[in-house]
């Protein structure tokens, strides 16, 4: 694989883990607080960012079940997808400087489609280098959660599930043992966070890890990958 091209100048951080477990909440919270102290934030997400991205989001959530997604499918439409995202939004807003949130990215690829799909990972990420052309996460929050309360509250909170809501829950334990593995194979980069209570308690500990994760990047010199 080739080396990872150095990283543009702003920080890039972001937001993962298995249904249910508030990121979308939370990155919002997140944010907010960066703004107030600051900083220039751009908040995306994953599938999406763009309108193309956000078209792929849409096939991959609303698929019929009459044409079944194979797994190959899925991860080609979402590397698509991020390659559009990365091109047009990422990148651009780290090279003005600014600090990108993003709800889902990579990892999530390699938790659902390595992990969850039983997808090779070498070629997941061989394929996720080409779309991301290098590019990488500084900071990654894993929000964790046991898999039946997090499906739970995804099933309370929302109306019409989509395809992954729909997905065994089988599955969603294989994704989630996919993140947690991630996360012991990257420790510098990624961060658990017990998402297994009430909301401000999360967010409480997002702030602070992030705020003073912020504060010490912006006074030390940018690593090469």
């Amino acid at each position: 694989m080739r080396a990872k091209k150095r990283q543009a100048r702003g920080l890039f951080i972001t937001l993962e883990g298995v249904e249910g477990s508030g990121k979308s909440t939370q990155i919002r919270h997140l944010a907010e607080g960066l703004t107030h102290a600051g900083y220039r934030v751009l908040q995306t997400r994953e599938p999406g960012g763009t309108s193309t991205a956000e078209s792929i989001r849409q096939i991959l959530l609303t698929a019929s079940p009459h044409e079944p997604v194979t797994p190959q499918a899925e991860a080609l439409l979402i590397l698509a997808a991020r390659c559009q995202h990365v091109t047009h939004v990422i990148r651009p807003a780290l090279e003005r400087s600014m600090i990108v949130l993003c709800d889902r990215f990579s990892d999530s690829t390699f938790a659902y489609q390595g992990f969850g799909r039983d997808m090779d990972l070498t070629w997941l990420q061989a394929a996720n280098e080409v779309a991301t052309d290098g590019l990488a996460p500084d900071l990654t929050l894993v929000l964790d959660l046991p898999v039946s309360v997090g499906l739970a509250r995804r099933r309370a909170d929302r109306g019409p599930l989509n395809r992954l809501d729909r997905e065994t829950e089988r599955f969603h334990r294989k994704v989630r043992r996919g993140f947690l593995a991630l996360a012991a194979q990257e420790p510098r980069r990624m961060t658990i966070v017990n998402a297994n209570r009430p909301a401000h308690e999360v967010q409480d500990e997002l702030t602070e890890i992030v705020i003073g994760w912020v504060a010490r990047q912006r006074h030390r010199p940018r690593r090469t990958r």
